[in-house]
């Protein structure tokens, strides 16, 4: 592709409130315990299932995850509740999740020297939306005053990268100036804080990006898009069902099956090999050998499945400096957790420094940008 497009400008939006493990394994164990307690009878007589307890150690050796970040603590931790509570907010307010998309936009434009007026597409591009319509991204382009057009990408955590080729593409052919792209991960509504296997995954948090022609960059920080890559194969090992058909077969909205759940080993057994081999073959069809990469911002979902890719494509493990974590912190926060690495550790890179963005998750989905420092 022509190199004549850029991104100038990265923003990165962290809500106020945290739970570390032990904090949210205080709260689940509590939980499980009441209701081994209460449901002793039906357990003995094979009726249901014991509710296993479990260990902030255990999340830290499971999936690399030592706390998250969510919108709203209150009432995560509360086991009369389990799960976080949100104000309703009057059609003519602004929504929760175009709230923080609006955080992340401004960080990414103040980042590219840019103003509204800079802009003609908003993507919001994430896991889930508070509503089908209208659009977040449309209800972002008015609060922030751009003229143009916007509209929502679900891809579950490849939404980023998918949000960026669609923004690439639309400067490459002269159809747009400038393009937000916008990642307001809300995902704590979604998570299943009664689920052992999944309680810990996830945190919130938005990023955003900016994309445009290299000729109106006024960055400092900027980087050369070389090519992207995108790839779907259906799967069904990620799910998340909830939808505005529950209303109408009668099921119970808060049941597992409704909230994210996933064959935990399946994916890592399936996704691994997927994810390396896309990233291979991009590097490949750009005729860059995988040891001229200074950086691997990749997907923050679990930092063993980072490891074994780092692996597969090193034939070691890659370093810290090499593919950089933020999922300790900031737990699994779908799309935007390749951006997040991107938006902490990209200022160090030389000018000619080549790294890659990569996503991968639920769909399959995987998606890939390879970047080259201005």
């Amino acid at each position: 592709m022509s190199h004549s497009v850029v991104i100038s400008g990265v923003g990165l939006w962290t809500p106020e409130h945290k739970i570390s493990n032990e904090e949210l394994v205080e709260s689940y164990n509590a939980w499980a315990e009441r209701f081994n307690k209460q449901n002793a009878e039906l357990i003995e007589q094979g009726r249901e299932e014991a509710k296993p307890l479990s260990s902030a150690a255990f999340i830290e050796k499971a999936s690399g995850i030592k706390s998250r970040f969510v919108y709203s603590k209150e009432g995560v931790l509360d086991i009369d509740r389990m799960r976080p509570v949100l104000e309703v907010r009057d059609d003519d307010q602004l929504s929760h999740q175009a709230q923080m998309a609006i955080a992340a936009a401004k960080k990414a434009l103040s980042a590219a020297n840019k103003s509204p007026a800079d802009i003609d597409m908003v993507i919001v591009s994430c896991a889930y939306t508070q509503r089908s319509y209208p659009a977040i991204a449309i209800e972002v382009q008015a609060a922030l005053g751009i003229e143009g057009f916007g509209f929502d990408m679900l891809v579950a955590c490849s939404a980023a990268t998918f949000g960026l080729q669609r923004a690439v593409d639309a400067v490459a052919a002269g159809t747009s100036k400038g393009v937000l792209v916008i990642n307001p991960e809300l995902t704590s509504p979604q998570v299943n804080y009664m689920d052992r296997d999944s309680h810990f995954i996830f945190g919130d948090v938005a990023t955003a990006t900016v994309v445009e022609g290299a000729a109106t960059c006024r960055s400092e920080q900027a980087f050369d898009v070389l090519s992207t890559r995108c790839v779907t194969v259906y799967s069904n090992a990620i799910r998340s069902n909830f939808g505005y058909i529950t209303r109408v077969t009668d099921e119970d909205p808060y049941s597992a099956d409704k909230l994210f759940h996933q064959q935990g080993r399946k994916v890592f057994k399936e996704v691994c090999p997927m994810a390396a081999e896309h990233i291979e073959s991009h590097l490949s069809s750009e005729g860059i050998p995988v040891t001229e990469l200074k950086r691997w911002w990749l997907h923050q979902a679990n930092i063993n499945m980072n490891l074994l890719i780092s692996r597969r494509l090193l034939g070691r493990d890659a370093t810290l400096e090499e593919a950089p974590v933020v999922l300790d912190e900031y737990a699994n926060t779908a799309s935007a957790g390749s951006i997040i690495a991107f938006a902490k550790y990209h200022q160090d890179l030389a000018k000619g420094d080549i790294g890659v963005i990569c996503s991968f998750g639920a769909g399959y989905s995987i998606g890939s940008l390879i970047l080259r420092k201005r």
